[in-house]
């Protein structure tokens, strides 16, 4: 598409933008009384209008019925998991029997790698992307450690060549290959927290199964985001969140994928919980665990419901919005942001922000991350002030000592005006 910097061109593609709808149908933060322009929510986001009527529903619920509502509630808790299950299979790309909502990001994780990561004396290496988000770290860390093995030894870190910002995928796949005897798991991340990169899952995928590793994905900055297709790929396990892209609320519940040939297989070792367990014998309160077929299976604890329930108010927009849909706005929409951002270095090259994600719109998702060359918490902060909700990450060597500033124009809320604007505030620094 030919974008054009102005205000007459944002709003002709709005006019015409079949998913404009959903925009009101958010609640927008407001400053002295004007919702500002947010563009984060790859960090959190917005809280869909729907949702105090879903989660009302369960407060009526537990009013009128007590314990009794687990089955007599209009939406009985007992079975609340399943509500959740086909909106989340088209998301992910996968059988409805293989996701499920659950837990939260990092124990979910670590649950998946009780499963995932078997380490033997010959096979104890786990690979990741360097500059992973710091959890996804922490758990691998931890879990390497508890297996008695040396992190520095353990772990395999993927990082960018010298005075590059992302991965190549062929340096990716060569490092899997030249691991190949000693990998037993690989777990990146689908979208790279920081930069912005969507991460090649089917070829990954495929050359850690050539090389007899489990692989598998964090999908927090990836599910809501880009379209995935997990089953198809092979991929052998994923987790994410749902309070970013899939605007469910601050620690909203986790959700995780497991591909139907472990998800079925009942050797497959897991740490177990009741709300796993078989639900017809369920309350038969017996020992000996017998695990739900597919990833419900790995279910621990009881269904947080009041926070489920947001969780279905956000995936009803999403079933009537398509993952397909917003991918192709998308598309659109972070393309006119970086065709703004470009503009804008264009006439002020001592303050330009280098974008750091992807050029390539099959290798991003909707967030654009930047290097300031001068000044750039300063930029950050006068965005701020000018009702431009975007995101800080301070510098660290990753960065090449650099801070990034992160903007997501999310395709369910944003609008191609609120990029426009964004342009707006920028010219006015």
């Amino acid at each position: 598409m030919q974008y054009s910097n102005s205000l007459s061109f944002a709003q002709s593609l709005d006019a015409n933008d079949l998913l404009k709808k959903f925009r009101s149908q958010f609640h927008f933060p407001k400053v002295n009384g004007k919702e500002v322009i947010y563009l984060t929510g790859n960090s959190l986001g917005l809280l869909p209008k729907s949702a105090r009527q879903y989660v009302e529903q369960e407060f009526i619920d537990w009013e009128n019925y007590g314990v009794e509502a687990h089955f007599d509630a209009k939406n009985p808790w007992f079975y609340y998991h399943h509500f959740h299950r086909e909106a989340l299979a088209k998301i992910v790309g996968a059988k409805k029997d293989e996701v499920v909502a659950m837990g939260s990001l990092t124990a979910n994780l670590h649950l998946l790698l009780v499963s995932f990561y078997q380490p033997t004396k010959e096979r104890y290496k786990i690979m990741m992307e360097a500059n992973a988000f710091p959890s996804d770290q922490y758990a691998v860390e931890t879990q390497v450690r508890f297996h008695g093995y040396n992190p520095d030894d353990a772990i395999i870190e993927i990082k960018p060549r010298e005075g590059e910002y992302t991965l190549r995928t062929e340096d990716i796949l060569k490092a899997i290959d030249e691991n190949k005897d000693q990998l037993a798991t690989i777990m990146f991340g689908g979208v790279n927290y920081l930069s912005g990169q969507l991460f090649d899952i089917k070829a990954i995928t495929e050359a850690g199964h050539r090389a007899c590793a489990f692989v598998g994905f964090d999908l927090a900055h990836a599910a809501g985001n880009v379209p995935v297709k997990l089953h198809d790929c092979n991929v052998d396990f994923a987790c994410w969140c749902t309070y970013k892209y899939l605007n469910s609320g601050a620690g909203g519940v986790g959700g995780i994928f497991i591909h139907e040939k472990h998800a079925n297989n009942f050797s497959v070792p897991r740490f177990a919980g009741w709300w796993g367990n078989e639900e017809s014998t369920r309350f038969e309160m017996k020992k000996g665990f017998v695990p739900q077929t597919g990833a419900a299976g790995w279910q621990v604890s009881n269904a947080p419901v009041f926070n489920m329930a947001i969780h279905r108010a956000s995936l009803e927009l999403f079933e009537e919005a398509g993952i397909e849909n917003l991918r192709k706005k998308s598309e659109l929409l972070t393309g006119f942001l970086e065709f703004i951002i470009e503009e804008y270095n264009a006439k002020n090259s001592l303050q330009a922000l280098k974008i750091i994600t992807p050029k390539n719109v099959k290798e991003r998702g909707c967030q654009l991350s930047f290097i300031a060359t001068a000044e750039g918490k300063e930029i950050f902060n006068q965005l701020s002030s000018s009702g431009i909700v975007c995101d800080w990450r301070e510098p660290n060597p990753a960065n090449g000592g650099a801070g990034v500033i992160r903007m997501a124009p999310v395709p369910l809320y944003n609008s191609f005006e609120d990029v426009f604007r964004t342009a707006e505030a920028l010219g006015n620094l």
